[in-house]
């Protein structure tokens, strides 16, 4: 082949590469969302301690899927047992509550953007059920949700096959490096009595990989929601390459 021809070929394939990368998303353009707030009481109740839902989401017009899950995630949070209905809708499930709902108790669901960055867009999920006693029951939740897949993340999909034990070995060094820098490993009782344990609530963030606890799984309920963070390079050969920050 003349070096004529040969440059003419490099040429069409840099243009077409050109066109390729012009026409595909910008996944470093944080997608756009909506804020939805809304909180009612229930009908026909005007004393201080009438029952409410206070429901605290986005939408994703550009991205449905995400938008669907995010309702399906909030309305799994409101169970208090594992075998309880998730309620079709969240309208649906405000209704309900309402409806059967003693003074003073209340529901508060909400869904945050807790940052984007390669492609993901991280949601942060907080529900809180007030029963009217002493505290309520919060509870927690991540959603790693990759725009170019359309699809929520898994601890599996995240992870090199074969490498969920060194992952977990991970996070207790992460676990050791909070109890230190709390001073509550120089507290024998306490590590007997609240010890590592593994969490589903695992978040791809641009600064480490965070798990956060929900109340009273490794620390009393009074110190409130655990995040532990692994670093990146703690996960070198663990974690898929594609996840680092930057590396997509």
């Amino acid at each position: 082949m003349s070096l004529l021809k040969i440059a003419s070929v490099a040429c069409l394939a840099l243009t077409l590469g050109a066109c390729q990368s012009l026409f595909q998303p910008s996944y470093q353009k944080p997608l756009q969302s909506t804020s939805d707030k809304s909180e009612q009481i229930k009908p026909g109740c005007s004393n201080q301690d009438c029952p409410l839902v206070n429901i605290d989401t986005v939408h994703f017009a550009d991205e449905p899927q995400l938008d669907a899950l995010i309702e399906k995630r909030l309305l799994q949070m409101t169970r208090t047992t594992a075998d309880q209905a998730v309620p079709a809708t969240l309208s649906a499930y405000r209704e309900k509550f309402l409806r059967e709902a003693d003074s003073r108790n209340s529901m508060y669901l909400q869904a945050k953007v807790r940052e984007q960055h390669d492609g993901l867009v991280i949601i942060e999920l907080a529900s809180y059920l007030d029963t009217g006693g002493a505290h309520g029951t919060p509870g927690r939740g991540f959603i790693n949700y990759s725009r170019e897949l359309h699809k929520e993340l898994t601890l599996s999909d995240m992870l090199r096959p074969g490498q969920e034990a060194a992952f977990w070995k991970a996070a207790q060094v992460a676990h050791n490096s909070w109890l230190i820098s709390t001073k509550l490993d120089q507290e024998p009782e306490f590590i007997k009595t609240w010890p590592f344990q593994k969490t589903p609530n695992v978040a791809l963030t641009y600064g480490g990989v965070i798990l956060k606890y929900n109340v009273s799984v490794i620390a009393p309920y009074a110190l409130g929601h655990i995040e532990l963070k692994i670093p990146y390079n703690r996960l070198n050969g663990i974690l898929k390459p594609e996840l680092f920050p930057g590396r997509s």
